[in-house]
């Protein structure tokens, strides 16, 4: 029977390239989440509003990013665009870009069921007081709905920082394609991937352990 020989001393020293490597995927994460953010924040509104044309718009964003691969976008942004307009796009740019528009259309669906979680006499109080739709949205409704949709956000930022490993198909170096190249040049398959997977798993489980922190947080918080 034929044992595979683990080689500790090839994990050993490319780890540091790694490590580099899993700085750049949380960078396009954190990058791609506050995108995400704002984009869906705003979307998530628009998908509850009193304006048909605009439900109807933020309904298409979500649907196609949603309904389409990340792949598929991160080819469209970074092959399409260019021979529309000319220029030839930075391979950052076009990562934040796909992972930051697709992120914001799962997070538009996260705030859209957040706000709509909300007792709907908040918004007749608010509006009794003398205050505006987006005002009493801006100061009593997202407030307490973005308590509400910590544990969603907290998975879906889980769920793009495995994701970002598609950007390595446009040559942009995290964490997956910094493995490549290394097993290019050592062909340690087996140690390389391994210990890509152990990194990601240690990121992950770090995240989800945050996201439970913040949302006992919140809880202890309301209850004073």
């Amino acid at each position: 029977m034929k044992f595979v020989e683990f080689n500790f001393d090839l994990i050993i020293n490319s780890f540091p390239l790694l490590l580099l490597g899993a700085g750049v995927t949380v960078k396009i994460t954190l990058m791609s989440v506050a995108v995400g953010v704002v984009i869906g924040l705003f979307v998530g509104i628009a998908r509850i509003s009193s304006f048909r044309l605009l439900r109807f718009l933020a309904a298409v964003y979500v649907d196609f990013f949603r309904g389409t691969p990340l792949l598929v976008q991160i080819f469209l942004i970074y092959f399409a665009i260019p021979v529309i307009t000319g220029q030839r796009m930075d391979p950052f740019v076009a990562a934040i870009s796909a992972c930051g528009i697709n992120s914001g259309a799962y997070v538009a669906e996260i705030f859209r069921a957040g706000i709509q979680s909300i007792d709907a006499g908040q918004m007749e109080a608010g509006r009794s007081l003398g205050m505006t739709w987006m005002q009493t949205m801006r100061y009593i409704i997202v407030p307490q709905a973005f308590k509400r949709v910590i544990p969603p956000l907290g998975n879906e930022f889980i769920a793009l920082l495995k994701d970002s490993s598609l950007v390595s198909v446009i040559g942009f170096e995290e964490l997956t394609r910094r493995g490549q190249l290394i097993i290019a040049r050592t062909y340690g398959s087996l140690e390389i991937w391994f210990s890509v997977a152990i990194i990601y798993l240690v990121m992950t489980l770090s995240i989800s352990r945050f996201v439970a922190y913040l949302e006992k947080r919140f809880k202890t918080d309301d209850k004073h």
